[in-house]
């Protein structure tokens, strides 16, 4: 089997099925994310439609150590907060068939909370859930709510909003710039 097609495994699946692991490759075949921004390693479980559990391995190597902060460092919450928004991306896109087409674009960030600090060798337990799920003319619009734990501990919590919107063209996006 090639990585695209266990990547679309979760899209023939009945709603609430559950299928999963996904490795790297197969995360990459789903989502447009890409190192440094890419925020999740593993999948461990996709419920279709309702849930998945994806995996964050948070090492000393990661970029944004270098200046938060030098000494003591301590992930930003707000790629805590990213890294529940591609869980969830992942799990939205595994039901999109020409998903290559496609982004997912924040569109709010409610009640996010942060219990306790992420630091260099904890491993990011990411659980999302849809709360909702409304098609509305060309766009998909997703509120998902996220929790992340480190060893069984709640270090992040929040509700988030987002869109699954066209990706512009490159000539588009050239005509733009210009």
């Amino acid at each position: 089997m090639n990585e695209t097609t266990n990547a679309n495994t979760a899209e023939a699946a009945a709603p609430g099925t559950k299928s999963g692991p996904l490795d790297i490759n197969q995360i990459q075949a789903i989502l447009p994310h890409r190192y440094p921004l890419l925020l999740i390693d593993r999948v461990l479980e996709i419920e279709r439609k309702k849930k998945i559990v994806a995996i964050k391995n948070v090492t000393i190597n990661e970029p944004f150590f270098a200046g938060h902060f030098p000494g003591f460092p301590i992930m930003p919450g707000v790629l805590i907060v990213e890294a529940m928004a591609q869980a969830g991306g992942a799990l939205l896109l595994t039901e999109v068939e020409d998903r290559s087409g496609k982004l997912i674009v924040f569109t709010g960030i409610e009640k996010a909370r942060f219990r306790r600090p992420v630091v260099p060798g904890d491993q990011l337990r990411l659980e999302v859930e849809m709360h909702s799920w409304k098609a509305i003319a060309s766009r998909i619009a997703v509120r998902i709510g996220g929790r992340a734990f480190v060893d069984g501990k709640l270090v992040c919590e929040a509700t988030l909003s987002c869109q699954l919107v066209e990706r512009p063209s490159e000539q588009a996006a050239a005509a733009e710039s210009e």
